[in-house]
């Protein structure tokens, strides 16, 4: 096996946040310090691959957002608010000055950076900083299938109402779709996305929350590497678009054939290598 597929040794901490909630995360590499921060749905074990290939350059913390692994619960009165005190309390620790964050990372990392000054270059896949309004009709029976024991019936409302699934899937009726996902969603990724189907509600109910917000985020002062797929729809690329035109220091780039979830598994090393070039 070569170095760049490597897993390098990782050294486990955990900090405490601000409200007492200790934060877990991963250590590995060598180099000047870089946070590395997921998205919904996702634990450390899914950005592996990336920390592993920005490793080479970097020592990355991989951080194990609350409501994870090794990580305290989110609490009654989660808020993005809690998010951004868990990656202040990890850069207090490690003295990291680089952060790369994904989908609702990303916008973990770009809210630290307009609320704080810690943070010296940025890069994100995608991030959660929404242009238009978030949809929401899915949350409340999304709620009722989790409370009646059904995770797939749960998992069927949010593919179909949070807007991220091409418009054929959401046409399709949802008895179908739940069999299907039953099928599919199985083995080990779907053991580690079960205990965050909670999580993910309170995520996205903050992520809605945020809407109405994209001009604040020209407060944003470090440099910022937007990174997105060009298999991302449309819609979404004119959003992020729209956040390059916010930020005051901010470049765009399009990774062609990635979606969504870019910085895992297979095409984690594309997406780290244009990471590296950037924080470099």
């Amino acid at each position: 096996m070569n170095r760049s597929t490597r897993t390098p040794p990782a050294r486990r901490y955990t900090v405490l946040s601000a409200d007492g909630t200790p934060i877990g995360y991963r250590t590995m590499g060598d180099g000047p310090g870089l946070i590395v921060v997921g998205g919904a749905l996702r634990t450390a074990e899914d950005y592996l691959p990336l920390a592993s290939a920005l490793a080479r350059s970097f020592t990355v913390h991989l951080v194990e957002r609350r409501g994870r692994g090794a990580s305290g619960p989110l609490g009654p009165r989660y808020t993005l608010g809690k998010e951004v005190d868990d990656l202040l309390a990890v850069q207090a620790e490690t003295g990291a000055r680089s952060a790369f964050g994904h989908s609702y990372g990303g916008l973990v990392v770009l809210e630290t950076a307009r609320s704080s000054r810690v943070l010296d270059r940025i890069a994100v896949y995608e991030p959660g900083v929404p242009c238009l309004p978030v949809p929401t009709a899915w949350m409340d029976p999304y709620r009722e299938r989790l409370a009646a024991g059904d995770p797939h019936g749960a998992f069927v409302h949010f593919i179909r109402g949070s807007g991220g699934a091409p418009a054929f899937v959401s046409r399709m009726p949802y008895w179908y779709l739940r069999l299907a996902l039953r099928v599919a969603f199985r083995g080990p990724s779907w053991q580690r996305m079960l205990p965050l189907l909670d999580a993910n509600l309170a995520e996205h109910g903050q992520l809605a929350a945020q809407y109405g917000r994209l001009a604040e985020f020209a407060a944003v002062t470090a440099p910022v590497l937007l990174l997105c797929g060009g298999r991302t729809a449309r819609a979404s690329r004119a959003e992020f678009d729209a956040l390059r035109d916010t930020l005051p220091d901010a470049v765009l780039e399009t990774l062609g054939g990635l979606d969504h979830f870019g910085p895992e598994g297979k095409n984690a090393s594309v997406v780290a290598e244009r990471v590296l070039a950037f924080l470099r």
